[in-house]
Parts: C-alpha cells; structure tokens; sequence
C-alpha cells in the first residue's frame, strides 16, 4: 500500500524515535559488506552472515530495486542465505517503487539485522531511494548496528559518491574505459554510508583501472576503492579489511595534484596499493 498522509506522519514518527534511542551511540555502528559482483562463493556468504552476528530475533532484508528482474533477484539471494542455515522466515524481500512505500515494510527494514543489496543497476536503484523513507530507513539500521550489504550495482551505492558506469564524453556505453580525462566519469550522489571513499566493481575482471584513475584525480577528498569480483571488503569505522579470493586496489590522491592537458587529466604522487585478501587497509586519507 502507498503512504498517506497519516502513514507519512506514522513513518516520521518511526524515525524520530530511532533518532531518540541512538542519540547516544556512535553514528556508524553496524558494519558495510561491500562485495565486487560477480559469483558469491559460499565461503564469502558465510562471512557474510558472521559476521552480521544475527540474534534469534534478527532477520535480513533484501532489496532487489537494482535488478531488472527483482523477484529473481530476491529468489537467489534467499537461496544462498537458507542453503547455509538461515530460516526462511528471517528473510524478507521488498521491492520499493518511488513514491509507494508500505509503511510497515519501512518499519521492519529500520529494524534489520542485515540488509542486502543486489545487483543491477546503480542508478535505477537511487532513483527509488534516493532522499526517501527506504534511506532513511537504511542509514537507521545502520546506526542501529545492522550490517548493510551490496553487490556489484548495490556496492556502487554504498558510497556518498557514486560511480553511475556513465561517461560525459563517450556516451555510447561499451563497457571499456579507455581515456583518463577530466570531467568525463559520471559521479552522482548515492547512499552516503561510505562517505569518504568511492567504490567500483568487477575491477580486475572489467579492467576498469582508468575509471579509477580518472576518479581518484579529481577527487582527492576521497579514497578510491576497486573491488574485484568474488571479493568483498567488510568496513568497521575507519577499519576495513578485504575477504574473497582477489584484490582491491587502493588510490589516494593525498596531495591533491591534477593537472589537465588538452582534456587528459595528469597527476604526479598518486598512491597505490594493491590489497590481498586477509589484509586491511585505512580510510584515513593522509
């Protein structure tokens, strides 16, 4: 059912009561699990639903608005998550539509244990969430402790600027990213739990390093963060720690250097790091 006024009214209640209760309690208390796309080996779900730490009264919420096809979507993320144990009444799918929310829906997504975001389409699911009840209700959960989960399209989301796979000034989309240029990869605004750090996707397997190169020069406020497929990173604070079976690649521009010529962008002291699985890294920018 659509919200009406009364349940517009119920819904801001909801959140002005989250706000009272954790009032006192550090902002980012739950966790991110940002995973690359790609497959999912059980061994990364497992971690997965670890370290989420669910209680008997906790349960996970899928969102599939990324997909084209989101009952498919909730379906094999239901799969995985019951064939390693968890019931199938723990886990509910809610396909929001921009502007109809059910306000019940919204309350039981606020109080997750784990929220799970599928892949797809980053822009197709920010144009639904995008300054709604549904973030409102995510960034509550987090607050509140919840780990909040993404793959590929829902891994994009996650940071405060996100990647839309769009280019200004090669708009015939291929896939490929073959120029380091200024003003050419399009950045629109996501969910904001990743504030000071941008995330790509399918970065080894897609070859997408220029796409990170050309972000991480013009945007020197944050660190770059490429996520390989079948490979996640699990952020604690300012903690974050990588999980799966590749790498991520790491880009600080700390001395905020950029130069552009002719429309290619350039930059001298970029830093590097190729992080293994095991291993963690800071999103301190210094």
């Amino acid at each position: 059912m659509a919200l009406s006024c009364d349940d517009k009214k119920k819904t801001d209640e909801i959140f002005q009561d989250i706000e009272a209760t954790t009032a006192s309690k550090n902002l980012n208390e739950g966790k991110l699990f940002i995973i690359g796309g790609g497959k999912r080996p059980p061994e990364l779900v497992q971690k997965l639903i670890d370290v989420s730490d669910l209680k008997e009264s906790n349960y996970i919420v899928i969102l599939p608005m990324a997909s084209a096809e989101p009952d498919s979507a909730v379906y094999y993320a239901a799969q995985q998550f019951t064939e390693l144990g968890i019931e199938k009444d723990r886990i509910k799918g809610f396909n929001f539509e921009k502007n109809r929310q059910n306000v019940e829906q919204l309350d039981s997504l606020s109080k997750a244990g784990l929220i799970y975001i599928s892949g797809g389409d980053q822009n197709r699911f920010m144009e639904v969430v995008l300054n709604s009840p549904i973030a409102d209700a995510i960034k509550s959960a987090y607050r509140n402790g919840a780990t909040i989960a993404g793959t590929s399209a829902g891994a994009a989301v996650m940071s405060k600027k996100m990647i839309t796979g769009d280019e200004f000034k090669h708009t015939e989309y291929t896939g490929d990213f073959r120029t380091i240029e200024s003003e050419n990869i399009e950045l629109k605004e996501g969910l904001g739990l990743l504030e000071n750090a941008i995330v790509d996707q399918h970065f080894i397997q897609r070859m997408r390093m220029n796409r990170l190169i050309s972000t991480a020069i013009e945007n020197p406020e944050e660190i770059s963060i490429g996520i390989d497929e079948s490979t996640a990173i699990l952020v604690e604070g300012d903690s974050v720690e990588v999980l799966g079976v590749s790498q991520v690649i790491v880009l600080k521009n700390k001395d905020e250097n950029k130069t552009v010529k002719n429309g290619l962008l350039g930059t001298r002291g970029l830093d590097l790091s190729v992080i293994l699985p095991g291993e963690k890294f800071s999103l301190i920018n210094k």
